[in-house]
């Protein structure tokens, strides 16, 4: 059976990414985050990225990593508000800054990888992010055109693979990786459970056609805010 596994992924990753690349990471918050693979991206050394996720981690943890090692020079996102160095190199204009409402960037991710160039949707019209797109008016409501993402690269993390790249995902692990999956050009996905054997079809949530590459996952999963009730007294 041929296997889109391999065990190394800095090496797998190196060979694909350069500088200047747009790279779509999948997660939220710090939920279903490729951790192995953002690490093996810090270590590539490649500069000038697009990151396209919706949040960059936070400090230390997650996207916070490449901000650390000065490798982003551009991020489409939807929320930012964990990442203090983030804030920093925003205001320092160090790194250029292209807000997207969450539903809108979900969907730009989807036309993206489903081969749709452009949509129109009424999210956003009348603010800053509507400021220098087309508008276009449907039954009175006036909508601004919006471009799919198509990522050079796309970093995915999925609880269950098999060697032809077919994805299950868990929980609110879910949330951005299938639309991230389905976006780059090259996929690249690390897997908590890796098959020897195919997995059930009827399962399948993103089919193995978009995906290159599967590497094990990193068995780190930080939790993003504790947040526990005080113990009661008995």
């Amino acid at each position: 059976m041929a296997t889109k596994v391999v065990e190394d992924a800095a090496a797998a990753l190196a060979a694909q990414v350069r500088d200047g690349m747009t790279i779509a990471v999948g997660g939220f918050g710090l939920s279903g985050i490729p951790t192995r693979l953002i690490t093996a991206l810090r270590d590539s050394g490649a500069t000038g990225l697009t990151i396209v996720s919706n949040n960059m981690g936070v400090d230390g943890k997650g996207l916070g990593l490449l901000l650390e090692n000065k490798q982003v020079s551009k991020v489409l996102a939807s929320y930012v508000g964990e990442n203090k160095l983030f804030a920093q190199q925003f205001l320092n204009g160090e790194l250029e800054v292209e807000f997207v409402p969450q539903g809108t960037l979900a969907e730009r991710l989807r036309a993206g990888g489903a081969g749709i160039p452009a949509f129109y949707t009424p999210t956003g019209v009348g603010t800053p992010v509507a400021e220098g797109k087309e508008t276009m008016e449907f039954n009175g409501r006036t909508a601004i055109l919006e471009r799919g993402i198509v990522a050079d690269i796309s970093l995915v993390r999925a609880h269950q693979a098999d060697p032809e790249g077919n994805l299950r995902y868990r929980m609110t692990a879910r949330n951005f990786n299938p639309l991230v999956a389905a976006a780059g050009l090259v996929t690249f996905v690390e897997a908590e459970v890796i098959h020897d054997d195919y997995l059930d079809p009827s399962l399948v949530d993103t089919p193995g056609i978009f995906v290159q590459h599967v590497v094990a996952a990193s068995g780190i999963k930080d939790i993003e805010q504790r947040t526990v009730r005080v113990r009661q007294e008995a």
